[in-house]
Order: C-alpha cells, then structure tokens, then sequence
C-alpha cells in the first residue's frame, strides 16, 4: 500500500461518507424529530386537551360507550395515551365479519381522558410518521427501505470509526471553530458536531444496527423457524386463543382490569387493552404495561379472564442473555425512558449528527472546486453531487416545516387528509429540488435555505390564527408542549436565516494561481 494508513483511512472516510451521505441525513434529520414524536402529536391534534391522565370517569365512559355502540363484536381495544400525551382515550372494536378495525363506521370513538366526554380530532399521522419514516423511508416496500437504511447505518459506523482515525487532532479540533475561512470553516464545523457528540454518534449509529437486526442477518430465524411469525410466537408467547363459547357472561368494568394488573405491576400504568369475545364466557383480556421509565424494566402484559378477572397461565419462556442485551440496546436507541432533560440532549445531539453529516457533504464539494479546472463549468458528478446536496439539505426540513403547516391549513373534513398532510411534505421537498436545479448553485443555496427560514418562521404564526393555543396563550396556560414546539420553530427559522445570510454574504477567496492570472490581466 503506497498510501499510509491514516490516508487510506481518510480515503475510505471520505467515500463511504459521501454515497450513502443523503440517506444518512434523511435519517438524522426525521430521526432527531422522533425523540419528541408524542409531543409533535400533541401540537399537531389540537383539539386534545393537555391533560392525559386518565381519569376513573373516562373509563366509564369508555366502558359505556363499548358496551353500548359495540355490542355483539368479536373484540374491544383501548388504547390509553402516553404520559407524554399527544392522544386520547381510544376505543374501538371489530364487529363479526370485519377485517379490521378503522377510522369510519363507528368503530372507533376517542374520549377526552379527563372527562370522557367525546371528542372530534383532525385526521393527521402526527410525529408517528417522522418516527417511522427514519427507518421505513416512503413510497418504497418496507424491506426494501430497511436493508437500504440498514446499509447506510454501516457505512455510518465505517465512517465515524475512520474519522476518528484520520484525525489526529480530534480533541484539538474541537475547540476550533474559524467562521469566514472557507474550507476551514466548514471543516472546523465537520469536526466539532462530530466529537462534541461523538459518543452519542457511535451509540445511535450501531443501536440503530440492532434495532435492524434480523433484517441485516435473518439466517438465525431461517434456519431455525418456518417462518418469522413462528419465532416471534415463541420468542414473544401469548395467551392461548380461546373460542367464543356461545355462552353470554358479563364482561368485567375496564377499571377492575386496570386494578389487577396495576396490582401485577406493582403500580404501574396500562397503555393498551385488548378483549377477545366480549359478552361471552371464554372472553379474555390482554393488557399491556406503558414504560415510562428505565428504573420500572420491562414488564409483562397481563393475561386475565374477562369475565372473572382472574390471571390466565402463559407458557413465557425467560429472556436469556441476547434478548436482554438486545433490549437495552433498543432502549437505548429509542430513548423512551429518558425524561425531558436527558430527551433534550438526545435532541441536541441528534441536530449535532445532522449538522455533522450537512457539514460532510457540503465539504466534499468545498474541498473540489478549487482544485476543478474550469469552476465555472464543473464536471457532471461535481454539479450532481452539489445539486444532491441542496436538495437534501435545504428540502428535507422545508418539507416537515410544510407537513407541520398542512396540518394547520387542511380542512379538516378533508377526505384522506392524513396523507395529504405527507404527500405536502414530499410535494414542497420536490419544489425546492426543482427550483434549484435551474438556478446558480450560489443563489440555490441562498433561496433554499432562505424558503427553509421563511416556513419554519409560519408555524407558529399559522398555529396562533387557526387555534387558541398560540405561543402567548399557551404561556398564559402552561401548556409547554405547545410552548416548546412554537419556540423550536422559530429557533430553526433563526438558524436557517442566519446560515442563508452567511453564504450570502460569503465571498470566496480565488486560487494563487488563479489570483496570479487575475491579476496580470487586470494590469495588462
């Protein structure tokens, strides 16, 4: 090998960064959005109060509201809200002959979780779907965009393993951050975010990886199992499925359920129940633990008897070592223990990994253009590269800007207005990739980011004229889900103007050789 080691490692940094770089900030950009998905919820259904304790009255309204509209069904489900919020009391129930449950037909009624009474919610997928996007992508098979993710993850971990390999300076740089200086700069701002978050980077990047795992190595399962569903049959047991006995026997009141498994749980709370043939003898109920914190574990759902309320046997096999490991992993991964301190600086360090890897790939095409041989008219890959970049850059966050103002703009009894509210996204994210193919790649820039500045800013202005809970109402009521989300917005305008003005305002210094030539000519 002609080159030393550091220098192929900064070869292998450089490339393995760059092709899969665009996927990568997709993925940092929605991710980062997910750490506070419930609270997005909450901002983007209105109509739910702040309050998301349930309340003994709401589930008896719920309980009255099953026994009354949802008579005669094959299985009743409530879904409790997070104690986050961001949803309500959720009932709902799947009538004989019915595939599924669904939004229309009266088979789902969602109840105020305070006082039960019912409630109206504007149709939206909510932060539920910047969650799942970060990994599922959109308009492509699932498996599909896994194994893609998936493989951009590795060439993630390649990447940060290599940087700090290649840096040898690493801690020095971090104290540097040089503004005006060109490539310098944008160097000094490649390295910063990434050491001032490198731990984070590691441990988001290979948590991630086993999050994918059986997507990346599915031989475990192949040559195992039959199929996918017999392991997790095994891995995950359930309560054996009883027939409907043909018997009626009254189902027991949802809050007597709640009472033994909270007493199973030792005090902690539901977040989902299931019951299998209400109204019958061999009725049965599942019941689901919500996770609030790391110190409580994780605990098993409740198998009970539903017309007595007494515990049903579970054939469960212990978690041996793996699972457990693979568990904290994914905890790790989701964060869904970490309270709002910790939560913010998942946050932070999410922006930080976006900015590093923007940072990234805006300085593969610094570092060239100099050394081009005519910059005014770059070679094809350079232009595509610099056009990627834009693209992505600028139009992925204008389009969760623009998802987040469709949700405020729809009419609300807009058929399909859910997906309207996605394909709103993807619609504004094409514009901006369009318009800036056709303009210079300075002024791309400058408008971009700009348009990203000006979308963020409307958020909180369209939120305060089409809702009552405006920033200066929510202060006034401590509503701070309402008052975090309207204060993020308009710090992300901030942002985005400001690094629209700075390239703007930049000017970039020629060549020697070039300055050199410039010169003669202007003395000839």
């Amino acid at each position: 090998m002609k080159q030393g080691f550091r220098q192929s490692m900064a070869w292998l940094h450089t490339w393995v960064g760059l092709l899969p770089g665009w996927v990568l900030y997709v993925i940092f950009v929605f991710g980062t959005a997910a750490f506070f998905q419930h609270e997005i919820d909450a901002w983007m259904r209105p109509e739910l109060p702040a309050q998301s304790r349930v309340t003994a009255g709401a589930l008896e309204a719920a309980d009255r509201v099953l026994r009354k509209r949802g008579a005669g069904a094959d299985n009743w489900s409530v879904s409790l809200p997070a104690a986050r919020g961001g949803s309500g009391l959720t009932v709902s129930w799947q009538m004989p002959g019915e595939a599924r449950r669904g939004r229309r037909g009266g088979e789902e009624v969602t109840l105020d979780p305070a006082s039960g009474r019912e409630l109206a919610l504007r149709d939206t997928r909510g932060g539920f779907f910047l969650y799942r996007f970060h990994f599922d992508l959109h308009y492509l098979p699932v498996m599909w965009a896994r194994m893609l993710v998936s493989v951009a993850a590795l060439a993630m971990l390649v990447a940060i393993l290599s940087g700090v390999v290649t840096h040898k300076k690493i801690f020095t740089d971090f104290f540097q951050m040089r503004f005006g200086k060109g490539q310098r700069s944008w160097l000094d701002a490649h390295n910063a975010t990434a050491v001032l978050a490198l731990p984070f980077h590691v441990m988001i990047t290979y948590t991630g990886l086993v999050t994918l795992l059986f997507t990346l190595m599915p031989w475990a399962i192949t040559v195992s199992y039959p199929s996918r569903e017999a392991f997790y049959a095994e891995a995950f047991p359930r309560a054996e499925e009883s027939e409907a006995s043909g018997k009626p026997a009254p189902t027991v009141p949802l809050a007597r359920l709640v009472e033994r498994a909270q007493a199973k749980w030792q005090g902690g709370q539901p977040s989902y129940i299931s019951i299998a043939h209400p109204g019958d003898a061999a009725a049965t109920a599942q019941v689901y633990p919500q996770r609030t914190d790391w110190s409580e574990g994780r605990r098993d759902p409740v198998h009970l008897g539903a017309t007595q309320g007494g515990e049903l046997p579970v054939a469960a096999r212990p978690a041996g070592g793996a699972r457990k490991t693979q568990e904290v992993m994914v905890d790790l991964h989701t964060a869904w223990f970490a309270g709002y301190g910790l939560r913010w600086l998942y946050f932070l360090s999410g922006v930080g990994g976006t900015v590093m890897v923007g940072t990234g790939l805006a300085l593969w095409c610094v570092k060239r253009r100099g050394k081009l041989p005519d910059p005014a008219r770059p070679h094809f890959g350079f232009r595509l590269v610099e056009r990627l970049n834009i693209g992505f850059i600028a139009g992925a966050p204008a389009g969760i800007a623009v998802y987040f103002l469709a949700n405020r703009l729809l009419p609300v009894a807009l058929a399909g207005r859910a997906e309207w509210e996605v394909n709103g996204l993807f619609i504004a994210w094409g514009a901006i990739f369009v318009w800036t193919l056709a303009r210079p790649a300075k002024r791309a820039w400058v408008e971009a980011l700009g348009a990203c500045a000006v979308v963020f800013a409307l958020v909180p202005l369209v939120n305060a004229l089409t809702t009552t809970r405006g920033l200066g109402g929510s202060l006034w009521r401590g509503d701070w889900a309402f008052v975090g989300f309207d204060l993020a917005m308009s710090a992300l305008a901030a942002g985005f103007g400001w690094t629209s003005w700075k390239v703007l305002r930049h000017r970039p210094k020629a060549a020697p050789a070039r300055r050199q030539r410039m010169q003669k000519e202007a003395t000839a």
